[in-house]
This record gives C-alpha cells, structure tokens and sequence, in this order.
C-alpha cells in the first residue's frame, strides 16, 4: 500500500520513509519543489522513495494524482501551507485526517487567539480592525500575517512611529492570509510539542527558542528538552491540552510557540504539524523512538504508541542556524572540516545549495544551514552546538545584474 506525502518540511523526509515501511506500506512525495529536499533525498536510495513532480498548488493536479494510485492508504500533508489542502484532499477521497473546517481555523492565526481569549487562555483577542490600534489593542503590539510562516509578514511595533512603518510595509507584502493585530507579551520564547489523538493530548516536551534582539527577532537557536521542574512540566501540560482543544485540534502533531510571561504562559502561535527545522529529529533522538511513525499511524487512522511511549531516554539536542552576515550568493561554508573536533557529535544540515541567492536577511528564508549537537541536557548541548557552529561560515558572493544589450 502506498502512504503519499503532499510535500514536507524540509527535514524528516528520511524518517518517514523509515517509519512507512516499518508499517509496512511505501511513501510518494508528491512535489512541485523536489530542491527543498536536496539534502534528504541525496541521503536516500532512490529505490526507497518514489518522489513525483506535481503542481501542488494545483488541488485539482494533486487529486488526479492521487486517483492515479490504486493502493493508496493514507495522506500526510505536515507543512503550514499544504494543511488545508491536505484536509480537504482527505476528505474527498475518504481518507483518515483533520476535519477541514478545524485546520482552517488553526491556519488563521487572528481566529485562534480569538478562541483562547473567549476561552480565558489570552489575556487579549486578535483585530482586524487596523485603525487606532493603540488604543483598542496598546502598544508594544505586534502586526502580521494570519496564516504567515518562518517568521515573514511579522512587524513589533513599540511605538507610534514602528507602527506606520509597519502597516505602511505590510501594505505592499505578500501575504498569505490577511493583516492581524495582537497584544505583545514579554518573556522567553518556547514551543510546546505534542501529539493528540481523540482530544487526548501528551507533552513530549518544550523546546527554547533564541531568538535575535529587537525589532526583526529572527529565530537564532534552539534547545531540546527544556528542564522545567516536574510541577511546572505538569502545569504546562495541563495547559497546552486546554489550549489545543480551545483552538479545536482533535488529532495530530502540534508546535505551539508560547512566551512565558511574568503571569503564565501566553500563545504565540499554534502551528498543527511537527515543528520545523530540526524539531523532529529532536524529539526522535530525544525519546529514543522515531516519532514519525505515529504521524504514519495517524494518516491510516490508527492511534499513535507515541501517546503511551516512555518520557525522554535519549540525549537532549541544540542546534543553531547559520545566517550570512551579506546578501549575495552562496558560493559555500568555511569552517565544516573542524566540526569533528567539537564535542557533541556536532552534524551539519544545509538548507541551501551553492547558488542560492539570499536577498534579505531579516527571518528564517536566509538560513544557510543548521548545526545540531547532543548533550546530557539542553543547556549543554546548546552551548556545544553554539561552540561548534561559531566555525562556520557562508561564503558570500555579490550577485551580478544581468548585462544589458
């Protein structure tokens, strides 16, 4: 039987090819941009994975494609940006997945802080309403994208004069989704992973999220599991099943980002998929299990062991990603060859090719690559993978204007 993936992130492919035919079946990555995942696939033997070329903007291209498989068990569909799709594509033709209804609430940032709100898990709603917002919302607050993603369409605004900058920007950005204003909270960054299924919901741990000084806080570095202390990771689960079930995620992985407040725990955003860069492999080394084999599950409509699986056995993982200091094209990196005398057992994961251009450099689209390292605690694998990636660097070349005739 054949399990189809409606595109990925960028890492993971590998375990999900491990994780289906663990369950017996094979996986298709359907795709309409086979270089996102240069890195995995030079890592597999073709003969692993059948990788096919589709517009997946297309949702009528997509369900051809998939009418075209006569043993088709299941769909995943792990990205932001393909949820909906993939809801709906389940739907048509009977699969197990998401209600579509449900994923387009949680794909609609301004709907979800509405929810937790009314639910009294926000101290403020989200508005669309973008006139006199400091008034009705106060500033700092914050401007962006309702179904954005990596970070773009996001805007602080601290006081009046960031706030017309950013309305006056956000007026000419693509977005996604439509503009939403939200309260600012101050604290450290975290994200809540989970898994739910049947509305039961298991903390598989916290991750911390470094991220750059303000205005632009670009994600920098994180750091898996966090050492909460046993109260504080059973309060914290307490209330990321509350606030999962408020937003109306029934099933599935989840990477909620929350700031942890001066007065508790507040949600940056709720993201229904695994978390992206090197989240997944966290957790995988983590809890000494591949966690994608419960995403394999669930696509076949099973329920996941990983709700009944042990807490973390493995080893805690950091990882930092590396940015170019200019613009330009990447020509490479220095300082790879030294990475096997850090400690950690330090592994490098590129994210662009020789070639890319990097236009801005301002969140994630301008990451080079990612360097992750273990360590008997968050703390010190962080501090091993940041050791270890302060060696490298993007070589940078200025890009040339085409000539003129």
């Amino acid at each position: 039987m054949t399990i189809v993936l409606l595109e990925a992130l960028t890492f993971g492919l590998g375990r999900l090819v491990e994780a289906a035919a663990d369950a017996g079946h094979r996986l298709r990555l359907l795709t309409g941009h086979r270089s996102i995942y240069t890195h995995e696939l030079s890592r597999l033997h073709p003969d692993r994975l059948d990788v096919v070329d589709v517009d997946t903007a297309d949702p009528a291209a997509c369900l051809a494609a998939l009418r075209d498989i006569d043993d088709l068990a299941g769909l995943i569909s792990s990205t932001d940006t393909w949820a909906l799709p993939g809801a709906e594509l389940t739907a048509a033709l009977g699969l197990p997945g998401p209600d579509a209804a449900a994923v387009r609430v949680l794909r609609d940032k301004g709907q979800v802080r509405t929810r937790l709100h009314a639910a009294g898990l926000s101290r403020g709603p989200a508005t669309t309403r973008l006139d006199d917002l400091t008034t009705r919302v106060g500033l700092p607050l914050v401007v962006k994208d309702s179904a954005g993603t990596s970070s773009r369409a996001v805007w602080l605004c601290r006081d009046e004069q960031e706030l017309a900058a950013a309305l006056a920007e956000a007026a000419t950005s693509p977005l996604k989704g439509h503009l939403v204003a939200e309260p600012y909270f101050a604290g450290p960054l975290y994200s809540a992973e989970t898994v739910t299924w049947a509305g039961q919901t298991r903390l598989l741990g916290v991750m911390s999220r470094q991220i750059s000084p303000e205005p632009a806080r670009r994600e920098e570095a994180a750091a898996f599991p966090v050492a909460f202390t046993d109260a504080e990771t059973e309060d914290l689960g307490d209330w990321i099943t509350r606030v999962l079930a408020a937003a109306g995620l029934a099933q599935g992985f989840a990477h909620t980002e929350f700031i942890l407040t001066a007065d508790g725990p507040e949600v940056v955003e709720v993201n229904a998929r695994i978390g992206g860069a090197l989240v997944g492999e966290a957790l995988c080394r983590s809890l000494s299990t591949n966690v994608y084999d419960a995403m394999v599950s669930m696509a076949l409509g099973h329920r996941p062991a990983l709700l009944d699986d042990p807490g973390p056995t493995g080893p805690a993982t950091g990882f930092v990603l590396v940015y170019p200091t200019t613009t330009g094209a990447l020509t490479g990196w220095s300082g790879l060859d030294r990475l096997a005398g850090f400690p950690g057992s330090p592994q490098w994961y590129p994210t662009a090719v020789v070639g890319d251009v990097v236009e801005q450099l301002a969140d994630q689209r301008a990451c080079t690559g990612i360097l992750l390292a273990e360590g008997p605690t968050a703390e010190i694998a962080l501090h091993r993978a940041q050791a270890a990636a302060g060696t490298i660097a993007p070589l940078m070349s200025p890009v040339r204007e085409p000539a003129r005739g």
